[in-house]
């Protein structure tokens, strides 16, 4: 069986290291980890890297167009590689978790996630695993959709390296040893120390 773990983000460098790409940023490390590069994935836009977990294979996908429109790629390149939604691990940044918190869950609503919605939509179903980055919410006057496309702090790269990582390490356990053994393992509602 084939599982498709899709990073959430925005294409081009201005937006590589936004809060809004910390999917780009886990699938990349699970590509790295395995020594694999993203490929333009044809006839679909997408580009996509494959690695093994075990016996399973696992395509990383990242939309080549803007989050907000990345649910028609990422729905093409289920079908045409016959992943169920139950099968799809998609991970993104969670303005409604604080700072380095890490969530697991299958289903639930978009919380006005509109890369979220994007996919719920193209896949027309709720039903796929979500690995869920905390980035807090803006202080002060500060618009989310603001908020999301600005860099890290400086200070805040340490605990976000660790995000990532976990990140990664959390999509592998939910392949390896499903949804509750994850969460047991994985969900904290603050950043994990170094």
């Amino acid at each position: 069986m084939t599982w498709l773990v899709v990073g959430l983000g925005n294409p081009g460098e201005p937006y590589a290291k936004t809060r809004h790409n910390l999917g780009y940023r886990v699938v990349d490390e699970l590509a790295a980890r395995e020594g694999e590069r993203f490929r333009k994935a044809r006839f679909v836009g997408a580009d996509v890297a494959e690695i093994r977990v075990g016996t399973e294979r696992v395509l990383l996908a990242k939309s080549r167009a803007f989050m907000n429109e990345s649910g028609p790629a990422i729905a093409s390149l289920a079908r045409k590689h016959d992943v169920e939604p139950d099968h799809v691990i998609v991970v993104h940044d969670e303005i409604d978790l604080p700072f380095g918190a890490l969530r697991v869950k299958v289903g639930g609503s978009t919380a006005g996630h509109n890369g979220l919605r994007s996919l719920q939509q193209a896949l027309r179903t709720p039903d796929f695993f979500r690995v869920r980055l905390g980035v807090g919410r803006p202080t002060g006057r500060k618009q989310a959709a603001d908020w999301v496309l600005d860099t890290f702090a400086k200070r805040e790269e340490p605990d976000v390296t660790i995000l990532v990582d976990d990140g990664a390490d959390a999509v592998l356990s939910l392949i390896g040893d499903g949804l509750l053994a994850t969460q047991d393992r994985y969900n904290r509602s603050a950043p994990r120390e170094p």
